[in-house]
């Protein structure tokens, strides 16, 4: 496998713009599907802090360039990094993500995300703490991280815990991606608008005084968000049947009987992701999920911290690099899981990923105390 690398700096990838009561923030390395690279996190964390000290900025809002919002990490770089160093090099990345989500979900000041395409992991873990968040008939949302060895974080078993039921189980065990209207149903995002406006939504915002305002001016904009016949938030209550189970062998069971009485193809694409995702991730993020319906958003964001850690640092198995091999780097599409099989993976193994790592390479993760949890 060789790897190519391009060493000139890329520039522009976050542009900031806006008046003096009004600021955006665009992501713009639309090439890389606007991926976070540790630069952009940088940058977004350094001006977001700047606007909320300022008095005069009233609002800030987040969109992208291209024809995805934000794809998630860079984890191609964040992957290179440690293979050519030391496990706790994409751990720094990492941290940096999670204090800017923690950033976000905390903000003192309106935000607004204005989503027009692909938006995973990460950027969903930017987007999703932001107080409006408008999507289109474009928007794609999914956090397939169990499909590379790793598993949906950046606080998303708070986020998705807190959905109807049990969809954010679903969502998290199986990729399964969501349109706009799915994402307002479900309740992912606050206002559905059709592409064509979002320009004049986001013109309107500029003039922007307070969050009834701000809601106001959306709602002039909005369109009914329709959900498809076989949109699987209209099966929610098979959903709330097979994901509500204790394990995943038990999800699995429930969700093969319910094939029998109908094979319905969201079912059928639900069993078959989870068949190909990595089985020790699978049961990773169930406990994790299951843990943060009862915690606040830090707590799962620390776990999150420490998950990484142990997928980086190989304490139960090479999971995350052999899934970024096969899906990132050789693209085969035929990672080699350890353990292979969910009856493989012991509870021991999941409770592993899980305790704090007694490793003095590894710094710990530093959220403020002072921000006030507000919108969680």
């Amino acid at each position: 496998m060789a790897l190519s690398f391009n060493f000139d700096k890329e520039a522009h990838q976050v542009l900031f713009t806006g008046n003096s009561c009004v600021k955006t923030v665009t992501l713009n390395r639309t090439q890389k599907l606007n991926t976070l690279s540790f630069d952009m996190i940088c940058q977004i964390k350094r001006y977001l802090q700047m606007y909320e000290k300022d008095p005069s900025v009233k609002l800030v809002i987040l969109k992208a360039n291209g024809k995805a919002f934000c794809a998630g990490g860079d984890i191609v770089s964040a992957t290179v990094c440690s293979l050519a160093g030391h496990w706790t090099s994409s751990l720094f990345f990492y941290k940096k993500l999670l204090a800017l989500v923690y950033l976000m979900a905390t903000y003192a000041k309106p935000t607004v995300s204005l989503i027009n395409g692909i938006v995973m992991g990460a950027g969903a873990g930017l987007s999703m703490n932001t107080k409006f968040r408008v999507v289109t008939e474009k928007a794609i949302f999914a956090m397939p991280e169990v499909s590379i060895g790793h598993v949906p974080d950046v606080g998303s078993s708070y986020f998705l815990s807190r959905l109807p039921g049990y969809f954010g189980e679903y969502i998290g065990l199986t990729g399964a991606r969501l349109d706009g209207a799915e994402m307002v149903a479900c309740g992912l995002a606050t206002h559905f608008v059709h592409a064509a406006k979002l320009n004049t939504v986001e013109s309107l915002l500029q003039n922007v005084t307070s969050d009834v305002t701000m809601a106001t001016l959306i709602e002039t904009c909005t369109d009914k968000a329709v959900l498809k016949e076989d949109s699987s938030f209209k099966r929610l209550e098979t959903i709330n049947n097979c994901f509500s189970k204790e394990t995943v062998e038990e999800i699995i069971i429930c969700l093969e009987k319910e094939l029998e009485n109908g094979a319905e193809e969201w079912i059928k694409n639900a069993l078959s992701s989870m068949s190909s995702s990595c089985p020790l991730s699978l049961k990773i993020f169930l406990k994790s999920i299951r843990l943060g319906r009862v915690q606040n958003f830090k707590q799962c964001l620390y776990r999150d911290y420490i998950i990484s850690a142990h997928l980086l640092r190989r304490t139960v198995s090479n999971n995350f690099y052999e899934g970024s091999r096969a899906k990132l780097f050789s693209k085969d599409n035929k990672p080699k899981w350890e353990p292979s099989k969910l009856e493989l993976v012991s509870d021991e193994m999941v409770d592993q990923c899980l305790r704090n790592i007694d490793d003095e390479d590894l710094e710990c993760l530093e959220l403020p105390d002072h921000r006030i949890e507000s919108r969680l």
